[in-house]
């Protein structure tokens, strides 16, 4: 009993220090959350107790999304990170800087879910513990027994992240730029919540902790989860950890460049497993005891960068500045070229347009299409373009997508946008053709600049579709 209270009194000296008042990131309350035990911090680490919760969100949450589905799942004691891993602790461990964004206090991110793992493994033995993991192959070995440090399941972080609360986040029913760095034009309510969009990384400690200790739980950088990514099994789950189709792993929290839909606990974001970008990290995770008495694995997808079959440019674009685009693609590469066109083409008022399209956003909407892909069978690569639209995929798109069998093709995304770069556009495209190979995208801005045809070439080189 003295040690929880040395710590809760530690960590509230320790929120006192952020950047932000400490009330900042207090939920507001709730008779149906579960009032938490206070967390025990040790160093950078939060040891948290265990418990039963609801994963997930409930049919009512606004933005919520149907990979969502409620269920019962139990968790062990465990530690987490205080703190998303800081380019500092990386650098002394893999003796390199992988980060966009330099500074010592920010978090590392353009790491990969096996870069994550490679950092776990070598801290554990730097400090004599035994490692998680075992990498053999294509194949990465957890022992769920080992008190080495590792990557937290889906389950794990979303316990910490809700902190005893049912609401949409730790913070309550909404989140402002002042509890976290995101995407601040486009709040979760909106009119509400908005503030400094930084479109950056921020230090680890630059917002005050949730309840239980944790900093940047919302926003900053994406966390990878050891998780791969499938539909929930309804079932009441102890200690779940998924490994089925091991070619997207689970990435929470949201970013800095994500929007405020995309930061919720339940919100379950989805990427390659090689994938890099300037707003996915991480954060660590130990066992509290004995853990988990089993080995389970996950398979790594192989990367290759060939291209097989015929290539085909598919793009919508309602504005003009994808078409632009996809034009230019198709002059560089010689490749096939489809328009995505609807049977009830968007209205030419531009108030009219959002209203549209935001609400086939919110209900996930299908709308149909006119015209098709004669053979989809001869093409092995996909160029596929598109305005990111509320920080992910046109609804089109989405009809599009569902529209034939992606399994084995490669598909290789763009994007043009404002200042959201690419939101959750690749995950958005991941979920909805999970047999598919993603490689790396392009994202451009409207407003466009100088260098943008040699962005092309040069991302067009790196996926080896650049015509001779």
């Amino acid at each position: 009993m003295k040690m929880i209270a040395l710590n809760a009194i530690i960590w509230i000296a320790m929120a006192g220090l952020s950047s932000c008042d400490s009330l900042e990131n207090r939920p507001e309350e709730s008779g149906s959350d579960v009032i938490p035990d206070p967390p025990v911090i040790s160093g950078n680490m939060v040891s948290i107790k265990g418990g039963t919760f609801t994963m997930g969100s409930p049919i009512s949450e606004v933005w919520r999304m149907t990979d969502e589905v409620q269920h019962t799942v139990s968790v062990s004691d465990f530690q987490i990170g205080l703190y998303e891993v800081r380019q500092e602790q990386y650098v002394a461990i893999m003796g390199n800087n992988p980060s966009a964004t330099h500074g010592e206090n920010l978090p590392v991110e353009s790491v990969s879910w096996i870069d994550a793992i490679h950092y776990c493994n070598a801290l554990s033995e730097q400090e004599g513990l035994t490692t998680a993991y075992r990498v053999d192959g294509n194949n990465v070995f957890w022992d769920r027994s080992a008190n080495g440090y590792r990557l937290p399941t889906e389950a794990e972080w979303e316990y910490a992240c809700r902190a005893g609360n049912s609401s949409p986040f730790n913070t309550g029913e909404n989140i402002t730029g002042n509890q976290a760095n995101w995407y601040t034009n486009y709040p979760y309510i909106e009119g509400a919540g908005s503030g400094t969009y930084n479109r950056r990384i921020m230090p680890v400690a630059n917002y005050a902790p949730s309840i239980w200790g944790l900093y940047n739980m919302h926003g900053n950088v994406g966390e990878w989860c050891w998780d791969t990514y499938c539909d929930y099994n309804e079932q009441t789950q102890e200690n779940p950890a998924a490994t089925e189709n091991g070619r997207f792993h689970i990435v929470r929290g949201g970013s800095w460049f994500d929007v405020g839909k995309h930061l919720r606990s339940a919100y379950r974001s989805v990427l390659p497993t090689n994938y890099r970008a300037d707003n996915i990290g991480f954060r660590i995770a130990r066992n509290v005891g004995d853990g988990v008495d089993e080995t389970i694995s996950s398979v790594i997808p192989t990367a290759t960068s060939a291209n097989v079959g015929k290539t085909l440019i598919v793009y919508f674009s309602e504005s003009g500045n994808t078409e632009g685009l996809a034009n230019r693609i198709r002059e560089l590469t010689g490749a096939d070229i489809f328009k995505i066109q609807l049977v009830n083409p968007y209205p030419d008022n531009y108030s009219e347009l959002l209203d549209r399209a935001q609400e086939e956003q919110r209900i996930q909407a299908r709308p149909a299409l006119r015209g098709k892909v004669e053979n989809m069978e001869q093409y092995g690569t996909i160029i596929l373009g598109y305005p990111n639209w509320w920080a992910s995929i046109p609804m089109p798109v989405a009809t599009f997508l569902e529209s034939y069998d992606f399994s084995n093709k490669t598909i290789i995304p763009f994007c043009s946008h404002g200042n959201g770069q690419m939101g959750q556009t690749v995950p958005s495209i991941c979920k909805l053709v999970p047999n598919t190979n993603i490689r790396e995208p392009l994202s451009v801005t409207y407003s466009g600049n100088n260098s943008i045809d040699n962005e092309i070439r040069q991302w067009l080189s790196t996926n080896n579709l650049l015509a001779e």
